[in-house]
């Protein structure tokens, strides 16, 4: 299908990997953004830029009009947030701007980018799109706040809106300018300063691999359906032992406690309140998180979608130049 295509959250990790895909597609894109947005992932892209709000709904309107398709990849991605409203307002009421808007501008499909994280895990320990869970089991506000975005998506199909759920797992890559938690990791571990490793696991994925995934949910996905775009199964301590591999850098050997990680994120967080203002390296909601693994099964969407992941040392790498590159590690020795 071409056609114009909006993208919210195209200045984001994922959504700027959307966006490219999308003109490689031969699709005309609008790059919809914030108007402080760091606009450095859509450099030398032939689209078109719109200044919108996901919390102002005329703005969503504007953004909407004259548009074929909506891939909503926006979202207020934090784990750590003094104040959690604006968070909700954002991917609650936003997600709900942005089904009203598209509906009314009559588009052929809407592919809503939930994540992982909304859905449960099975007693063989591995997630599927239809493991049964509950909001008292989301950690944390963002956990919370997409949860009850997807639950939004999911009543708005069955009202007739032609939207589609992709749950992307844990995407890495280049162009993760921010960077994202597990960008953060990369980064920490680049530069030496993760002495120790927690006990915890993690779905990974190319980040390319989960940009094509939007296209084929757009194209195969069927409406009020929920599609996970993972990649491999890893703990932590494999994920660390892979980057040490690729960068020449030796791996920690040494397993933090539980309760060493939980008191290093309660000292974080208490200088983060009262004096940086800023996130700390490791936030309670990181931690409590961390104590179960995030396995997942990405068969359906191969298997209806046509969808595959490369392997997941290759994104790896192109992760590792990146941050070599931006000048946020150092280089190669």
């Amino acid at each position: 299908m071409k056609g114009r295509a909006l993208v919210t959250g195209a200045t984001g990790f994922v959504g700027a990997h959307v966006a490219r895909a999308l003109l490689q597609s031969g699709r005309d894109v609008r790059a919809m953004a914030r108007g402080a947005s760091d606009m450095r992932a859509l450099e030398g892209l032939e689209c078109e830029t719109v200044v919108a709000d996901l919390r102002d709904p005329d703005s969503v309107e504007r953004a909407v009009a004259g548009c074929d398709e909506v891939f909503h990849v926006a979202a207020d991605y934090r784990l750590w947030a003094p104040d959690a409203a604006p968070m909700y307002a954002a991917n609650v009421d936003g997600t709900r701007n942005i089904i009203a808007a598209s509906m009314r501008a009559r588009v052929s499909r809407i592919v809503y980018t939930s994540t992982v994280g909304a859905l449960g895990i099975g007693a063989d320990g591995v997630g599927r799109e239809d493991t049964p869970v509950s909001l008292s089991e989301m950690i944390g506000p963002y956990k919370r706040s997409k949860f009850l975005a997807e639950k939004a998506a999911l009543e708005a199909a069955r009202a007739g809106a032609p939207v589609v759920i992709v749950n992307p797992s844990t995407p890495i890559g280049p162009l993760d300018y921010k960077p994202t938690p597990t960008g953060r990791i990369i980064v920490d571990f680049l530069n030496r300063r993760m002495p120790a490793y927690i006990d915890t696991g993690l779905n990974l994925v190319c980040v390319e691999d989960v940009a094509r995934g939007h296209l084929l949910a757009a194209e195969r996905g069927r409406a009020g359906e929920k599609y996970i775009l993972g990649g491999e199964n890893l703990t932590l301590k494999q994920m660390l032992a892979r980057l040490g591999k690729i960068a020449g850098l030796p791996a920690p050997k040494i397993r933090a406690p539980w309760f060493a990680a939980y008191g290093f994120a309660l000292a974080g967080e208490a200088v983060a309140r009262t004096i940086t203002h800023r996130a700390p390296r490791a936030s309670l909601v990181e931690v409590r998180m961390a104590r179960k693994k995030m396995f997942f099964d990405s068969g359906k969407a191969r298997a209806e979608l046509g969808y595959a992941s490369a392997p997941v040392d290759e994104g790896l790498a192109r992760a590792i130049n990146f941050f070599r590159e931006i000048g946020a590690a150092p280089a190669a020795a």
